[in-house]
């Protein structure tokens, strides 16, 4: 009648041991015929949500399951075992309070977030659907250059809060998850650090955000005015830039210890690429060496056919 292609029914909220309530989702089961009987269930109670979709699955035949409040601490092993025992699938997973918080469930890329690998997967995923695209291959050629100013950090900043809460972020980025909930980084991610943070490049021009080395004192005191924090809150966030700003120009360049970590964690092996997935190398181990290489590969032959 109202033209909708997908009609949902929420019944409301119920126990498992609460007979009469469970008598009343069966009937409207059996009233509806639903294409669809999904049971949303509480990540955060456990082993226990085991039960509940066992018990659930006997009186309705549940064709699938939404896990809620995936974002909290809660890192879903429960989800493991519930597939196991009830033969009932998971399909989606909740990481916040708005609709555009509900998740495919993907069983590989939960197991790696258990286990401290991040998802990867995810983290594009999210970022296509948030990042401008015209914006990303600006900052793209920029990053390659190994330029970075205060005005790039601002804009990756309103970037990183479109894909939604930080930690959420963090916990899909292998070695990242790991820091995001280490009790100093707590304040950073759920306070208003972030905000602070972005008061304080907004209180500058754009001369100061393009060239932070003009930042004398005169200025950090006007700036900190400006954005209602400490003189040493701009000290802080300058010296952290900088930092950030080395790290990724020894990223674009592919020399220094940022790179060397880079590499180290997969992140790629090409100039100018670091961050991005590592390129396929061609078969047979690529193509002919030359320089440095070359000559260790030959004395590395001569040493060889010396010992024969």
């Amino acid at each position: 009648e109202q033209a909708a292609s997908v009609v949902i029914l929420d019944t409301a909220g119920r126990l498992n041991i609460d007979e009469r309530m469970m008598q009343e989702v069966t009937a409207i089961r059996a009233r509806v015929h639903p294409r669809e009987v999904l049971l949303v269930a509480d990540a955060m109670t456990g082993q226990e949500a085991v039960h509940v979709a066992d018990d659930f699955n006997k009186a309705v035949s549940l064709t699938g399951m939404i896990l809620t409040k995936m974002e909290g601490d809660a890192r879903g092993g429960a989800a493991l075992s519930i597939r196991s025992v009830t033969g009932v699938p998971i399909k989606f997973m909740g990481v916040g309070e708005k609709t555009d918080a509900l998740e495919p469930f993907y069983p590989d890329r939960l197991a790696s977030r258990i286990l401290g690998m991040g998802d990867v997967l995810s983290l594009i995923e999210r970022a296509q659907e948030t990042i401008d695209e015209e914006e990303a291959l600006k900052a793209q050629a920029k990053l390659q250059q190994g330029k970075f100013d205060l005005e790039d950090f601002l804009s990756a900043m309103r970037q990183l809060k479109r894909m939604g809460p930080l930690r959420q972020v963090m916990e899909m980025m292998p070695g990242f998850n790991k820091m995001a909930s280490m009790p100093e980084m707590e304040e950073a991610l759920e306070g208003d650090q972030m905000k602070h943070i972005e008061a304080m490049v907004l209180s500058m021009t754009k001369e100061e955000r393009r060239n932070p080395e003009i930042l004398n004192g005169s200025r950090r005191k006007r700036i900190a005015r400006g954005s209602g924090t400490t003189v040493q809150d701009i000290n802080q966030l300058i010296e952290q830039f900088g930092e950030m700003r080395t790290m990724i120009r020894q990223m674009s360049t592919g020399k220094g210890k940022w790179a060397q970590l880079a590499r180290q964690a997969g992140m790629g092996d090409v100039p100018g690429m670091q961050g991005m997935p590592a390129m396929p190398k061609p078969p047979g181990g690529g193509g002919k060496k030359t320089g440095k290489a070359a000559r260790k590969e030959k004395r590395k032959q001569k040493a060889k056919s010396g010992r024969r």
